[in-house]
């Protein structure tokens, strides 16, 4: 797979452009960065009460997407980026990296490098994973550095719940001790959300939080 992506990206760019598209609808396309705008316990928590069939149930016929993420090198990479910084909307996102570092993670306010390994996936937890847990799950926020000598290529493959999915904090985990910090929506209008609102400083999880939250 990463051999293909290669290829694709030495492509003539009159080729490339023939799949690009900024409608984040379609599910072919070429397109470039957009939104320039567990513990134990947790864990084992979360498998308790929650049946394990529940995601299934829940998020009615899932849908999976895949993109081919390609950061040409660059001479000063200390003035951009490949990715903005940003928290993927699905539900898990199962990435694929080549050799060439790039990837960070935010964690207790610091950008942490997470150097490939080969023959590994990174899974990392998104948004309605987030919500669904009721936070027991935190949402990764994440960006891609570039490379001053190397071209990187990430595959990252994204797992998405049923445009018509009502997406809430499962039943379960809700109680009097424990309320729920989200609001009930459907996993379109969520995806509308997050790729319509620009520059907004706020993540787009702020926007269906609970007035109890």
């Amino acid at each position: 797979m990463l051999s293909i992506s290669r290829a694709f990206f030495k492509l003539l760019e009159s080729e490339r452009l023939k799949s690009y598209s900024d409608d984040p609808s379609k599910s072919k396309r070429l397109s470039i960065s957009f939104n320039i705008n567990t513990e134990k316990e947790v864990v084992a928590e979360y498998c308790t009460s929650v049946r394990g069939d529940y995601i299934d149930k829940a998020l009615g016929k899932h849908g999976q997407h895949m993109a081919l993420n390609y950061c040409p090198p660059c001479p000063q990479p200390e003035l951009t980026y490949g990715l903005p910084g940003h928290t993927d909307p699905n539900l898990i996102t199962v990435l694929l990296q080549d050799d060439v570092p790039g990837l960070q993670v935010l964690r207790n306010g610091k950008w942490l490098p997470v150097s490939p390994i080969p023959n590994t996936f990174i899974v990392n937890i998104s948004d309605q994973m987030q919500v669904l847990s009721n936070d027991l799950y935190k949402s990764v926020l994440h960006w891609a550095l570039v490379n001053c000598d190397k071209e990187g290529i990430s595959i990252p493959t994204f797992y998405c719940p049923s445009p018509d999915a009502v997406i809430a904090p499962a039943k379960d985990l809700i109680d009097e001790r424990h309320l729920a910090f989200y609001t009930n929506f459907t996993y379109a209008e969520y995806y509308q959300k997050f790729w319509n609102r620009g520059l907004a400083a706020e993540g787009c999880l702020d926007l269906f939080k609970a007035s109890t939250a």
